[in-house]
């Protein structure tokens, strides 16, 4: 009679809570309360740490939640520097859709630490936050005339802005997704990135 064949364990499913990047990207949010050079914060990566290390809704929710606190906590600052505040307000959606988009490319990331990977999704995250946020900035303030010329100028003047943005991206992505590796290495085990099938 023939040996029956040793039962395979059941996959054990992801788990939806995850202490440590949670932890990281709740930091990394929140530092954005520290003053630091304009657009030079670790939110932007934190964005697209939180899409490839959280699961479910949680991806989603602490970037938006860290952004809507900071905002708030920030007004009382930024209000004697608006012109408008309203015109200011319609020009949040545009940020937060932004926000949306880096947590869908962090998605990319799940399944892999791979530097080059990461490092590229950091230029795509920049590059759609600098496209998304400008063109909130033609359509809801009267700077720039609502043609495609002004348009074009509306961008051609965002471009002293983009570097602090694209350092921000790529040096703090550095730092949440190497901290991660790192971390799961030594103590949160759970929580390390499988190694890619052969």
């Amino acid at each position: 009679m023939g040996q029956e064949a040793p039962a395979t364990e059941p996959r054990q499913p992801a788990r939806l809570t995850r202490p440590l990047a949670t932890s990281l990207a709740v930091v990394a949010g929140l530092a954005r309360l520290i003053p630091h050079p304009w657009n030079l914060s670790p939110v932007y990566a934190m964005e697209l740490f939180c899409g490839a290390r959280l699961c479910s809704w949680h991806a989603f929710a602490i970037p938006l939640a860290t952004r809507l606190v900071t905002d708030i906590l920030l007004l009382p600052f930024h209000l004697p520097l608006m012109s408008d505040p309203i015109v200011y307000l319609t020009f949040m959606p545009f940020v937060y859709l932004s926000i949306v988009i880096n947590v869908l490319l962090g998605r990319l990331l799940a399944r892999t630490e791979s530097p080059l990977r990461i490092g590229f999704c950091a230029v795509l995250g920049s590059a759609q936050f600098f496209l998304i946020t400008n063109f909130g900035v033609w359509l809801g303030f009267n700077t720039y005339a609502h043609t495609l010329s002004g348009l074009m100028v509306c961008y051609a003047a965002g471009l002293v802005y983009y570097l602090p943005v694209l350092i921000s991206y790529l040096l703090f992505s550095a730092v949440l997704f190497g901290a991660h590796a790192w971390l799961t290495r030594v103590r949160f085990t759970a929580e390390r990135v499988p190694a890619p099938a052969n």
